[in-house]
């Protein structure tokens, strides 16, 4: 099974590099895609010799993916795994997610909580609101919604790279589950961010970014 390893990257550099060599130690395909950075991270790669796709503007997340995902429709992957660029992501899960890619699932993520118990962070009880909402949208019960670490099949990547109007991953992964795609979640461990700050520590940013998602998960088609 082809598989490629995206990577949105926006100010990651003093990440990439561990990262990457991490993910050549498997023998993974991958793209970093570098969304606008106003650090080095273009330069980085371009020394490194990695493979980098450099947008001419920023996306933000959802477009930084999509991208991801229209190359790997056009170089015909079977497979796409998702690892932010920030360290948090292990390439030893990657594994374990194709598996059930090859098990016949369409979209499989990588859960902190499967096995284990959630918090009750500011964080989390973030997270479980989202799941309230997609469970009351879907009738199905997830538990880490925002897990950015996640493998598609060939018919998500298809219907992704053809067309992907969400805001986030907890609004793709509803949307995916109301139309009946297969969807699995499976436990993985996931670091501490290795360096750079998170989206989330602005407080601002975080409820317009729930709030988003929450509308999107309600109202998308």
């Amino acid at each position: 099974m082809r598989t490629l390893i995206i990577i949105p990257a926006f100010n990651e550099s003093k990440n990439l590099k561990a990262l990457i060599e991490d993910i050549k130690s498997f023998g993974y395909d991958y793209v970093i895609i570098n969304d606008k950075s106003t650090d080095n991270t273009s330069e980085l790669c371009k020394k490194e010799n990695f493979n980098i796709l450099n947008l001419p503007v920023n996306l933000g997340i959802a477009g930084v993916t999509r991208v991801g995902f229209k190359y790997a429709y056009d170089n015909n992957y079977d497979c796409v795994i998702c690892i932010d660029g920030d360290g948090q992501h292990q390439p030893k899960y990657v594994a374990p997610l194709i598996k059930e890619i090859e098990n016949g699932y369409d979209y499989v993520v990588g859960s902190r909580f499967v096995d284990e118990k959630k918090s009750f962070s500011t964080r989390m009880i973030g997270s479980r609101i989202l799941c309230f909402f997609i469970k009351l949208k879907s009738g199905v019960k997830v538990t880490d919604p925002t897990s950015g670490m996640r493998a598609l099949g060939k018919k998500t990547i298809t219907e992704f790279a053809k067309e992907m109007n969400f805001y986030a991953e907890p609004d793709a992964l509803c949307y995916l589950i109301r139309k009946d795609f297969k969807v699995k979640e499976v436990q993985v461990e996931m670091l501490d961010r290795q360096e750079g700050s998170s989206y989330f520590v602005n407080p601002f940013k975080a409820i317009k970014f729930m709030v988003g998602v929450i509308i999107s998960i309600l109202f998308a088609r």
